[in-house]
């Protein structure tokens, strides 16, 4: 029974030892008006320290509510102000519906959802202060070609919005 009791102790002996050593993981969020003035942006990061470790792009707009899906409690009180056919509706939940858009009116080669996804990884692994020194460095219109695998015009909103967002942390 010691020898158990010992065996124990010990591991929560090091156990404790470990868990000062572990970083605190904090999550940041904000709204941010990343992409024009007919959508906002809801920007979610994972920081451990200075350094963002996931990251997540959703965005919101008025869409076609014959078309889309939209978002909950749209057909309520909430969704009154809006027109006929009208609805609040994430480009996430409704990628397929908004990337052909993006395909007809922009020539877009790549879908909404992998363009964010892109992004996202882009900024993984990535400091703050990092992302701060390219968007200083970078116009953004030559942002575009800074993310691999995004075809997004607006690539330097959505790192801009998830720097804000990995600052609500501080």
């Amino acid at each position: 029974m010691k020898k158990i009791l010992t065996a124990v102790l010990a591991a929560m002996l090091v156990l404790s030892l470990m868990v000062p050593a572990l970083a605190e993981v904090q999550i940041g969020q904000t709204l941010y008006a990343a992409h024009g003035t007919k959508c906002f942006s809801l920007m979610t990061v994972a920081v451990d320290g200075d350094v963002i470790v996931d990251a997540y792009i959703d965005e919101f707009q008025i869409m076609d509510s014959t078309l889309t899906t939209p978002v909950p409690n749209a057909e309520s009180m909430f969704g009154d102000k809006l027109g006929e056919n009208q609805q609040l509706g994430s480009k996430r939940v409704n990628n397929e519906y908004y990337s052909e858009l993006l395909a007809s009116h922009a020539a877009a080669t790549n879908t909404l959802a992998a363009s964010y996804d892109a992004i996202q990884e882009f900024v993984t692994g990535k400091t703050i202060a990092e992302l701060e020194a390219l968007l200083a460095g970078t116009e953004a219109a030559a942002m575009v070609d800074t993310v691999a695998g995004s075809t997004l015009a607006d690539t330097y909103g959505y790192i801009a919005g998830l720097v804000e967002a990995a600052k609500t942390v501080k």
